[in-house]
């Protein structure tokens, strides 16, 4: 049965680098216009970097997050802007181009992969191969060098959720780990992403703590 309290005689606490291979582990929601990520805007991105406390568990660190201008060409589903409730041509929306908004959230996170020893980070999404996708087709789109997440690998807290307390869809695990949450606040990628890594600290702190991690190569 999953344990959500931490054995005490596992051992000293592992780095973040350590603990993941030398990822560090990043929550990230996005909210878009629609499903296809080459063919639907990118209209909003949250960036969360796990962090540690004195007794090595994981906590939630300092994020970021930026409202995203539609890139030229894309297009955005209005039955997508019903469900997040953006409205894109809000004059107080402060939305950035995308290199902007990318610049804006991926700045933190290289600064926390460096605080950690970390050399790559890693998305943590609830279907977070969505996250990722959209993530990289942007990066794409604006020929981004300095992308701080590896291109493909992921933790997706579906799974985790699925394995730790039988439940997948994102509110339902919140709840079942012991979390409010409130369903008027959904859907937007800052509340979105610090409920996820909420989930995410609360199923890797009660799991067996791994001995001697190698370091990424």
């Amino acid at each position: 049965m999953y344990n959500p309290d931490p054995d005490p005689a596992a051992g000293p606490a592992p780095t973040l680098a350590s603990r993941f291979r030398g990822y560090l582990p990043v929550v990230v929601d996005v909210e878009t216009g629609g499903f296809d990520w080459n063919r639907h805007a990118l209209l909003e991105i949250a960036v969360l970097p796990i962090d540690l406390d004195g007794d090595g568990q994981l906590i939630l660190g300092a994020g970021a997050s930026a409202h995203v201008v539609p890139a030229p060409g894309l297009a955005i589903d209005p039955k997508s802007l019903e469900i997040t409730g953006i409205d894109v041509d809000h004059p107080f929306r402060d939305a950035k181009p995308e290199r902007q908004a990318l610049d804006a959230v991926f700045a933190p996170v290289r600064e926390a992969c460096k605080k950690h020893g970390c050399q790559r980070a890693i998305l943590v999404g609830h279907n977070a191969h969505f996250d990722l996708n959209f993530l990289n087709a942007a990066v794409t789109r604006c020929a981004h060098k300095r992308n701080p997440f590896h291109p493909f690998s992921v933790f997706d807290t579906v799974t985790l959720a699925g394995v730790a307390y039988g439940q997948t869809v994102l509110a339902r695990a919140v709840q079942a780990a012991g979390f409010e949450w409130n369903a008027s606040e959904a859907h937007s990628a800052v509340y979105d992403t610090e409920r996820t890594a909420q989930l995410f600290c609360k199923i890797v702190n009660g799991w067996p703590r791994p001995m001697g991690a190698a370091p990424i190569t």
